[in-house]
């Protein structure tokens, strides 16, 4: 049964394969032997291999072991969990905070305890895959509105007389590297008396001077203002956030599944989150950085004349005609040694190369990236 699924994805080359490093993470990684510039990590800032991120994550080993044993209700966590969460509402100027164990654990934990049968959810067509799914696990009624369609989602919203509608939208979305037009749902949001969720995971530790979306909008965080986020992009660790009201959290903390039934994350992981958001905020040079390159990268591959499909951050698409296209220019560019794999179906409707740039890229590094372009 199986096997005839998986000659079908081979034939329509869209069969996955692991390609697994022998080295840390960052700009340039090992992979069977071979160095390559990596141009595929969301590690945005370059914190997951930072020596101060490193050395805080070492220091909780012996203190607090490795492994959690139990869920948080069970006392699996540290006061370093409950450490993180006040910082990270004092980062995103909220009430209170509960850590997940990822990001997809929190949205398909998240989104079905805020809303039921008796709800209606409005989400963007290009969220991610961990929405969508959190949509549907809620049983509410779903409404999808074209890509930052905003006037689309206001003719469904006044079509909608749900009592609790809720509004999800990526404030950066990961395969287009583009921004929801937050300041125009907001006002929809205000105006039909909706709540807004927001999943700023590649938002936060890039935009709103690394606090996030709502800070590059100039928009207040209030209480019906849910935002999500993860250490695992920008902030080189891993796992997510939620941040808002504290009553929302409370019940997020008795109602999430997701939350309920997992083990808490590892103590040295939680130091690790708490090293990263020292840096993002002392460290504002890092962030300079990251967009300085991403500007060099965009202006290189203007130069070639590719079509990098309305990116406005560190993620940049390259639009290929085709599948094959696409893993043909992947190829070639591993084999001028650059690892920027092939996004294909289902993930994206158009196939493309997501180029992802980061503060640890050097000059060269981006030099090296567009001759190979040039050359494929």
């Amino acid at each position: 049964m199986f096997s005839e699924k998986l000659d079908i994805l081979e034939r329509e080359n869209l069969l996955r394969n692991i390609m697994d490093r022998s080295s840390a993470q960052g700009h340039r990684i090992k992979i069977r032997g071979r160095e390559y510039i990596n141009f595929a990590s969301n590690d945005y800032l370059g914190l997951a291999s930072n020596l101060y991120v490193r050395e805080k994550a070492k220091d909780a080993v012996d203190p607090y072991g490795f492994g959690s044993g139990a869920s948080r209700l069970l006392g699996g966590g540290c006061d370093l969990h409950a450490e993180l969460e006040k910082r990270v509402a004092a980062f995103k100027r909220t009430e209170s905070a509960l850590v997940f164990n990822s990001g997809y654990a929190l949205n398909t934990g998240a989104i079905p305890s805020m809303a039921d049968a008796e709800s209606a959810i409005f989400s963007d067509e290009l969220n991610h895959a961990s929405i969508i799914d959190g949509c549907r696990l809620s049983r509410a009624k779903i409404h999808i509105y074209r890509h930052k369609d905003v006037s689309h989602l206001k003719d469904l919203m006044s079509k909608e007389s749900s009592g609790r509608r809720i509004v999800v939208t990526d404030t950066v979305f990961s395969m287009d590297g583009d921004l929801a037009p937050l300041t125009g749902i907001h006002e929809i949001c205000k105006e039909y008396g909706a709540m807004l969720y927001i999943d700023d995971a590649h938002g936060t530790g890039v935009i709103g001077k690394g606090r996030g979306a709502l800070s590059h909008f100039q928009i207040e965080p209030e209480p019906w203002i849910i935002q999500m986020g993860t250490f695992s992009k920008a902030l080189g660790s891993y796992g997510a956030f939620v941040a808002g009201g504290s009553d929302l959290i409370l019940w997020l903390l008795n109602t999430a599944r997701s939350f309920i039934y997992s083990t808490a994350l590892p103590p040295c992981a939680i130091a690790g989150s708490l090293a990263s958001l020292d840096l993002v905020e002392k460290r504002p040079e890092i962030l300079k950085t990251l967009w300085k390159n991403r500007e060099e990268l965009v202006n290189g591959l203007a130069g070639l004349g590719f079509d990098t499909m309305g990116s406005q951050t560190p993620i940049v698409p390259i639009k290929a005609g085709s599948v094959k296209d696409a893993l043909r220019v992947s190829q070639n560019l591993f084999e001028h040694g650059i690892y920027a794999p092939a996004i294909r179906p289902p993930t994206v409707k158009e196939p493309r190369i997501r180029l992802t740039i980061t503060a640890g890229h050097s000059d060269g590094d981006i030099e090296e990236l567009i001759s190979a372009l040039r050359k494929a």
